[in-house]
């Protein structure tokens, strides 16, 4: 039995032991998964809130690239913010992504104190593309 869904993985990013891709695509809509600052470089998070929201960034249009999208594609997004220094540096990186005030996705900000380890602040996103891929 063949399915329309279609896991999107990239190198450098994972969600560990657990089998779940980065994302996934359904025909032209795509959803990911947690995606969070982690550095390729280390394969580890650094401690520092700003890097991690920068990374988070950076993953996050890694992840929606490999499955056909963009920044510009992302109809909402949720972020998860362990520290309240979170949303400051969440909200410095929205800025560089999304620097029209009249074409920014929807966004819900929760304090979430159960992210693991150091991870400081996390995000998921829902985009919408129009071809085939």
């Amino acid at each position: 039995m063949s399915s329309a869904r279609r896991s999107i993985n990239v190198d450098g990013f994972n969600h560990g032991a657990q089998p779940i891709p980065a994302a996934s695509r359904v025909g032209g809509l795509v959803a990911t998964g947690g995606i969070y600052g982690l550095d390729p470089d280390t394969g580890k998070l650094p401690d520092d809130v700003a890097a991690q929201a920068r990374l988070m960034f950076w993953q996050l249009q890694r992840v929606l690239a490999a499955a056909g999208a963009g920044m510009g594609d992302i109809a909402r997004m949720t972020i998860y913010a362990k520290v309240p220094e979170a949303r400051a540096a969440v909200n410095a990186e929205w800025l560089k992504a999304f620097p029209d005030p009249e074409s920014r996705p929807a966004r819900h900000t929760l304090t979430y104190e159960h992210l693991p380890a150091n991870m400081l602040v996390q995000c998921d996103a829902i985009a919408m593309v129009t071809d085939n891929g």
